[in-house]
């Protein structure tokens, strides 16, 4: 099968689900034979967990932004000093390569966060990651699925262009309906040209006035409330296995986006 070269990268408030859709597509891209590079860019870093990856084989895998000694040997800088000189360019190529972990054909990268308060300069960790997004949004030939936090501090204009699709995660709520039209906002801001939504954990009756709700977006699809998806996360296993109507409305979700993108 001709390999696919395929960007998207999922938002939303936190708790919304954007981190269950990420681990959908990613089973489903790598079922269809591509090569898919999961990446957890969001500081709660439990993308692995929903894709069902043994808790042995995560407890081995670090975040970048933790990897202090490769943070020192690519960028030229101790992690957290102020003032230091340190490289602009550092070398990553190898990184999504490396610093991961694979399971059912699926390589997880968790890229971590980085805070800044009170802990000194946050530079050179910033510079890695962004360079290595960079690298991974704009050089890689592959399916690289971003679960995101609701920011999109990671990304540079060129990058955020660079990223096929922006999917935001709404449910039913204020809040979610509020970081949905800020995330639109920063897209907007950075140039980004494909973004739409996908709807979650709404109960029978509540789709229509939500779709209403945000009808400055276009909707991929939509997921029901379903204690199925509860029991998925509080048993440590993926959706993808334990749900058959989930999966086939991903699916959906899936054929729309390469429609779109085709």
């Amino acid at each position: 099968m001709r390999e696919k070269s395929l960007k998207i990268a999922i938002s939303g408030k936190g708790g919304v689900g954007k981190t269950t859709l990420s681990s959908l597509l990613c089973y489903l891209y790598a079922r269809d034979g591509q090569r898919v590079l999961a990446v957890d860019a969001d500081p709660d870093a439990n993308l692995g967990t929903a894709l069902g990856f043994p808790p042995e084989m995560l407890a081995k895998l670090t975040p970048i932004s933790e990897e202090r000694k490769l943070i020192k040997e690519r960028t030229g800088a101790e992690p957290g000093t102020i003032g230091a000189i340190y490289s602009l360019n550092p070398q990553v190529e190898d990184i999504p390569d490396t610093y991961v972990a694979e399971y059912r054909g699926i390589k997880l990268l968790r890229m971590g966060s980085i805070t800044q308060g009170g802990t000194g300069c946050a530079c050179p960790e910033n510079t890695l990651l962004k360079s290595l997004l960079d690298h991974i949004v704009l050089e890689r030939n592959e399916i690289a699925i971003l679960d995101m936090e609701a920011g999109l501090e990671h990304f540079g204009r060129g990058t955020a262009r660079g990223v096929d699709a922006f999917i935001v995660v709404v449910e039913p709520g204020r809040r979610s309906i509020e970081t949905a039209q800020a995330v639109v906002k920063l897209a907007n801001d950075l140039g980004v040209q494909n973004v739409y939504a996908v709807v979650n954990k709404v109960h029978e009756g509540q789709l229509a006035e939500l779709e209403q709700e945000i009808n400055f977006l276009p909707i991929l699809g939509h997921f029901p409330y379903d204690p199925v998806v509860v029991e998925a996360d509080f048993r440590g296993k993926n959706l993808f296995d334990l749900s058959e109507s989930f999966v086939q409305e991903a699916e959906k979700i899936k054929e729309k986006i390469d429609s779109l993108l085709r």
